[in-house]
């Protein structure tokens, strides 16, 4: 799929069907999230895919908005060791994670992480040192055959400002 493609057909995808993804697709996707831009170069992220049943229930039980979770073949848990720019960063590798996934026709959806409440409790049932930030939790599978309708989108004319706001 061609880079274009994927970012004007991506959509957030919270119903999946059953079937496991393959250990090869799982790492290809963290493989991409790592080649994400950061600041300084410093690469702070690390990545946990969650794919025990178990523990997919546990996070999902956890969060807000991320029941849909436990319903998933797997979940990457991006996470970054403090740095100047772990929040943008993290975020430039859970992109990555998410076009990579469309790409390969998977179904994925972006849940926060960052200034949740959930956060420590996240990070303690993956075992991650208690100073590392909780970035996203994007939890992977091959989509349900009737998904909702895309949210609209703004228009570009709405978004667009030239040489000034």
């Amino acid at each position: 799929m061609d880079a274009i493609e994927a970012l004007k057909t991506r959509r957030s995808v919270r119903f999946f069907r059953s079937g496991a993804v393959s250990p090869e697709l799982l790492e290809e996707l963290v493989d991409c999230a790592r080649l994400a831009p950061s600041g300084r170069n410093e690469q702070p992220w690390e990545f946990v895919i969650v794919r025990d049943p178990a523990k997919l229930r546990e996070l999902a039980e956890f969060t807000d908005f991320g029941r849909f979770i436990a319903d998933a073949a797997a979940c990457i848990v991006v996470v970054c060791r403090p740095s100047k720019y772990f929040l943008e960063d993290g975020s430039a590798a859970t992109q990555n994670i998410l076009l990579a996934a469309h790409a390969r026709g998977l179904g994925a959806c972006w849940v926060a992480g960052d200034k949740k409440p959930y956060a420590p409790r996240i990070l303690a049932a993956i075992g991650a040192p208690p100073d590392y930030k909780l970035i996203s939790l994007v939890p992977i599978g091959w989509p349900a055959e009737n998904l909702p309708e895309r949210a609209p989108k703004r228009t570009l004319s709405e978004v667009l400002h030239w040489d000034s706001f």
